[in-house]
């Protein structure tokens, strides 16, 4: 199978100035699947990890039994399937097998009472034993993970099984219903299990977010990807973002005298996934040079494919012409914009928790402008509104926070139609 990926490379402006000092550039490099790929669907391996502690009661479990059952529905009779619940004990309710065996699983969804504490390890440990006896290479294993409160004296233990899922190729979808969850724990839990992890705002959807994890885990029919980027003498990377699905900050790590490396992991069958990388160019003479080449390596399981790659070259045009090289893809920089709003909300996140006021003040500020700039009003408020909780009480508050990391991850989701 050939043209599996097709890799693509866009420049914020395809000339710059002949000038004495370095040149910043914009890189947008696409990855996506071909249109026969896209069709393509993995079986799953799929275990659900669900808090049923008291505070669970009353529409948080109502909306939950509704979720679980429309994301059963998603599965295929020949996928597999577990589900746990956890409060201050843990219980597999459904023990690992194919959907089409799992004839009683609803009405055991439907049984589920809310009562106790949290002890969110020991249902991560039922749940992720169930997932791994049930192993394979030809599916995607995987563990969702939905909580809406504090574990308590286990964090550590939570951290340790995430770092073992991770070590067993398990990743963890981690979902924090409400406010009063751990967000840095399950941001933690996510990384270190290959997951992430993600806020559920309201019980209303955590419908939309169990269907469409499902939804995703069926389409990660491209594994193992990875970026090297081969740059030539006297260009250097600054970073890395990926934009989409969602914006993260990637880093990248050296290889050779020259060359870098980015870890992608998996790709959406249908929407691959985007980079946007930040170059600094060298001096040059007038003319059109190569300063990069972009390859992506990478494995599709259902057609025993390893070590696949695509490739892109970088070319830029060095010009004297002032007019020429003032020519911008506005669409790119609307996407700079907005990984600009999310690296300021994440270093005033970051200077907060440091006890930084007035430099977190700061940036929630800049932060609340450009968003407003990009037509994102609420997360704009919510920006404005955090600055003030900062200047007024010395903190920010709880759904603000939650708010702000986890929604200005996905403002390249609903991207505006721009000129390029």
């Amino acid at each position: 199978m050939a043209d599996e990926l097709t890799l693509t490379t866009t420049l914020n402006k395809t000339s710059v100035p002949v000038t004495r000092t370095q040149q910043l550039i914009y890189v947008l490099i696409e990855a996506k699947p071909s249109e026969i790929l896209s069709k393509t669907r993995m079986n799953v391996n799929f275990g659900f990890v669900l808090d049923r502690s008291g505070s669970m009661r009353g529409e948080k479990i109502a909306r939950l039994k509704e979720a679980m059952e429309l994301a059963l529905g998603k599965l295929a009779p020949d996928d597999w399937v577990s589900v746990t619940t956890f409060s201050d004990s843990a219980e597999v309710i459904a023990k690992n097998g194919p959907v089409a065996d799992q004839k009683t699983v609803l009405s055991k969804i439907q049984r589920i009472r809310a009562g106790g504490g949290t002890q969110m390890s020991r249902g991560m440990s039922l749940g992720l034993r169930e997932v791994y006896r049930r192993f394979s290479e030809d599916r995607v294993n995987q563990l969702l993970l939905l909580t809406d409160g504090q574990t308590y004296g286990d964090e550590a233990q939570c951290l340790k099984l995430a770092e073992e899922a991770g070590e067993h190729r398990i990743p963890i979808q981690a979902l924090g219903l409400g406010d009063d969850w751990n967000e840095d724990l399950l941001d933690e839990v996510g990384q270190r299990s290959g997951g992430d992890s993600d806020l559920v705002e309201s019980p209303d959807e955590i419908v939309s977010l169990f269907t469409q994890t499902v939804e995703r885990s069926q389409k990660a029919v491209v594994r193992n990807a990875q970026m090297i980027l081969r740059l030539v003498g006297g260009v250097v990377p600054r970073q890395v973002f990926q934009v989409t699905p969602l914006i993260a900050n990637l880093g990248y790590q050296p290889i050779g005298e020259h060359d870098v490396q980015v870890q992608l992991g998996e790709l959406d069958a249908e929407q691959g996934k985007s980079l946007l990388v930040e170059l600094l160019l060298p001096q040059r003479r007038p003319g059109r040079y190569r300063v990069a080449q972009a390859e992506i390596t990478y494995d599709l399981p259902l057609q025993n494919v390893t070590g696949s790659s695509s490739r892109s070259d970088i070319v830029v045009t060095y010009t004297t012409d002032p007019q020429e090289s003032q020519r911008y893809n506005a669409g790119i920089m609307n996407l700079a914009e907005r990984v600009t709003a999310f690296k300021l909300q994440t270093r005033a996140l970051e200077e907060a928790r440091m006890g930084d006021i007035v430099g977190a003040t700061r940036k929630l500020r800049a932060a609340a402008t450009r968003l407003l700039e990009l037509g994102e009003t609420d997360l704009a408020e919510a920006a404005r509104q955090e600055a003030d909780n900062l200047e007024q009480s010395g903190q920010m508050s709880a759904s603000g926070t939650k708010k702000l990391r986890y929604q200005t991850r996905k403002l390249t989701q609903k991207l505006p139609d721009l000129p390029e």
